[in-house]
């Protein structure tokens, strides 16, 4: 499964930037081009350029003010998207349905995990599933546990999937969600804030969060100012691979143990829950669990400007109470996520 070179449907050999990386053909592909959207997958945030991200952020907001003038459109009437989660959601799952649903289009939903019922009990490989599927539909969304695994299904399929998460790999869309979110919220989104720069806090798991890990990557391309501050206990610190990756944008990366001390001037304080699904040991996740919580406190003493996001679910590491502050973003941030998936799925089916 983790190959450096893979072989595409037309029999071209790709090579991969790492072992479980983006297809070197795919970097840097989705421009300011519409047309550079047209059937492309969407596997990593590699693939977008700055550019790419300002017609992504202009689309979303356009699907924005059609939903809340007239609910949707019918620009992807007759289209249909194969909805294929081999992991658990809510968020993504279901914004990515209605955000189909809400253009125009149709879906089909498999629910292939451990509960479910499909032919994976029987044997039937992950790329014999997607390219089942694709006989029916127009356009996949594939979450799976296996870091890489949608990589290898994208050079197997004729027809677009996108990425909603492999593992602790990459979870793109969450990512583009994210930044939208953080630019909406801060008000930089069509506003002249190039000399800004953002200190932007990570805390929580790091280590097997895919939406940090793309998140990163993101913001270091983005051609924004950023500061991240990595906030984590020392065994979930954010991995290796990432920080060097973010590393060649000459962005600052800073490592704290401390939450007050890392949410000083912040910008964004961005909170994940430590993933009890990723841990071989029920006592390791025990140690780490509740280190981190963000409460009253916690917000008393944070910049008044300072906005707190969290890709979701919460366990315990956001308080209740601090959900009627007004600069808790999160719930905003799931909103904009159907908006963002609209412009993708316009995007990637040639309709923007």
């Amino acid at each position: 499964l983790f190959l450096k070179f893979v072989i595409d449907d037309k029999g071209k050999k790709l090579e991969t930037t790492s072992s479980t990386g983006c297809p070197q053909n795919l970097v840097d592909s989705l421009t300011d081009d519409p047309s550079s959207w047209e059937n492309s997958p969407l596997l990593s945030v590699k693939q977008i350029t700055p550019g790419g991200l300002e017609l992504l952020n202009r689309t979303a907001l356009s699907m924005r003010d059609i939903v809340r003038k007239d609910g949707g459109d019918e620009r992807l009437k007759h289209r249909v998207l194969a909805s294929v989660f081999y992991e658990s959601s809510t968020r993504t799952s279901c914004s990515f349905q209605c955000a189909m649903l809400r253009l125009g289009g149709r879906v089909v939903h498999v629910d292939a995990g451990k509960s479910g019922n499909t032919s994976h009990k029987k044997g039937e490989s992950l790329s014999d599933t997607i390219k089942c599927l694709e006989c029916y539909s127009d356009v996949t969304v594939l979450r799976h546990p296996v870091v890489g695994s949608v990589a290898a299904v994208i050079q197997k399929v004729t027809k677009p999937v996108i990425n909603a998460g492999d593992g602790i790999g990459e979870h793109p869309t969450q990512a583009l969600l994210d930044l939208f979110t953080i630019r909406e919220e801060l008000g930089l989104i069509g506003a002249n804030g190039e000399d800004r720069v953002l200190n932007i806090v990570l805390l929580g798991d790091l280590k097997h969060g895919r939406t940090v890990h793309s998140l990163a990557k993101l913001l270091a391309r983005s051609g924004m100012k950023v500061k991240l501050r990595y906030c984590a206990p020392p065994s979930l610190q954010m991995p290796q691979d990432v920080k060097d990756y973010v590393s060649q944008y000459d962005l600052v990366q800073e490592e704290l143990s401390d939450l007050r001390s890392a949410v000083q001037d912040a910008d964004v304080l961005y909170v994940t829950r430590v993933q009890r699904e990723r841990f071989t040991f029920a006592e390791d996740y025990e140690k780490v669990k509740g280190l981190y919580v963000v409460d009253e406190k916690v917000m008393e003493s944070s910049p008044s400007e300072m906005i707190v996001m969290h890709p979701l679910p919460r366990v315990d590491e956001i308080a209740e109470e601090v959900d009627s502050d007004p600069r808790a973003a999160y719930f905003r941030q799931m909103e904009n996520g159907m908006f963002v998936r609209m412009a993708i799925l316009s995007l990637v089916l040639g309709k923007p």
